[in-house]
């Protein structure tokens, strides 16, 4: 396995998506340090076929078996001596010596097998999938730890808080009072709830601050990002959520905030770039150049404003605090049902203020029981996707 002096060689899961892209900017900074060994995708074969024309990756992963011939020849067209696998190949490549760095970037809980899987066998794991926390958070940790793996989050929030804590990775609670994860209050930010009833999908996508895929933005919109990064949190820093808060921070610079017992509050600051978090998490402990210009607090308007969150207008926040509060498989519901919802919406066949309405019906629906095991979770995150996709029928 590579250390920081060496080369480290590095899976980027979702390969073709926004933080996936800019892993690979990073990662080709660096020709000396890293290397993109392992590339993963859903089903988009040509947008995968480019980046391994460029990076020249050892192997290739389609999650969609039937993109594989497709792959396959488009390699061979290229010249390229990538192999080509399916999806069911992915977590053996990831255990094995394929690579010592994860990136984990796939969308969702389909993210979930391959971060165990790097999380057993002890590799460097860059956490984007914040599904798997929310759904697994106890299973993960306790996997990470076994198998000796050290999780960076990518999160520029719980990135930030990573920094401050020095990257430290035990519960740090004993001197850690508060953290708080700032937001940028989305695109709707300051709108009342009565305004939100006739929202687009193209505005809810439209974030004022980062460059998102579609579901992330919509969660952004509705503070559900917030709340779910709430819960990873807790995981993360071993915190209970009544020590974890949410300010909404408009200029989107704080990233978070961590106050010890002593007083002492540490913020990190920064431009809205994943790079930084992603450089951090590739370089770590040292750090690398990350193609992300530093901070001019005068050119960015030199305010720094903070705000309490509108739970009224954007109950997602408060619902995820609830799910969190009652543990067991109530975030496995919380974010299933959220999945279903935002897709619904997303397709355009359900309404924007429908989204916390679907989640909050799935958790009184779907009381939480022990989440001991990932058979337990399937079934509650599958109970839950029914469950959700029956009251969009109902009502469209």
């Amino acid at each position: 396995m590579s250390t920081s002096s060496s080369l480290r060689e590095v899976a980027v899961l979702g390969a073709t998506g926004s933080i996936g892209s800019s892993a690979l900017d990073v990662i080709a900074r660096h020709p000396d340090r890293l290397r993109a060994t392992v590339l993963a995708a859903g089903r988009n074969v040509e947008a995968l076929l480019e980046l391994c024309r460029r990076h020249r990756p050892r192997h290739a992963v389609i999650a969609d078996g039937k993109a594989l011939p497709a792959l396959r020849e488009g390699l061979r067209a290229a010249a390229l001596d990538t192999q080509a696998h399916a999806g069911d190949a992915l977590d053996a490549l990831i255990s094995g010596d394929a690579c010592d760095t994860v990136v984990a970037a796939i969308v969702g809980a389909a993210g979930l097998p391959s971060t165990l899987a790097a999380a057993r066998a002890g590799k460097r794991l860059l956490l984007a999938n914040k599904e798997s926390l929310v759904l697994a958070g106890e299973l993960l940790m306790r996997a990470a730890h076994e198998g000796g793996a050290t999780i960076v989050p990518i999160d520029s929030e719980h990135n930030a808080i990573f920094q401050c804590l020095q990257g430290r990775q035990d519960d740090g609670s004993g001197e850690v009072s508060r953290i708080t994860l700032t937001a940028s209050g989305g695109p709707f930010r300051g709108r009342d709830r009565a305004s939100l009833a006739n929202v687009t999908v193209e505005q809810a996508v439209a974030h004022p601050k980062w460059s998102m895929g579609p579901k992330i933005s919509v969660d952004s919109a509705t503070l559900m990002n917030k709340g779910l990064e709430v819960i990873e949190a807790h995981h993360l820093f071993g915190l209970p959520g009544d020590r974890i808060g949410v300010l909404v921070h408009p200029q989107s610079l704080v990233h978070s905030l961590v106050e010890f017992i002593d007083g002492s509050t540490l913020a990190q600051l920064g431009l809205p770039d994943m790079r930084t978090a992603l450089a951090v998490g590739l370089g770590w402990p040292r750090r690398l150049e990350s193609g992300v210009a530093g901070l001019d607090l005068l050119a960015e308007g030199g305010r720094l404003e903070f705000e309490p969150p509108d739970t009224d207008a954007f109950p997602c926040l408060r619902l995820a605090f609830e799910a969190l509060a009652a543990g067991g498989t109530a975030p496995a519901v919380l974010n299933a049902a959220n999945e279903v919802a935002v897709s619904a919406f997303l397709q355009r066949r359900t309404g924007f203020l429908s989204i916390p309405a679907l989640v909050e019906d799935a958790l009184e629906a779907l009381p939480p029981v022990a989440a001991d095991c990932l058979d337990t979770l399937a079934e509650a995150d599958a109970r839950a996707r029914c469950h959700t996709e029956a009251a969009i029928a109902h009502h469209a």
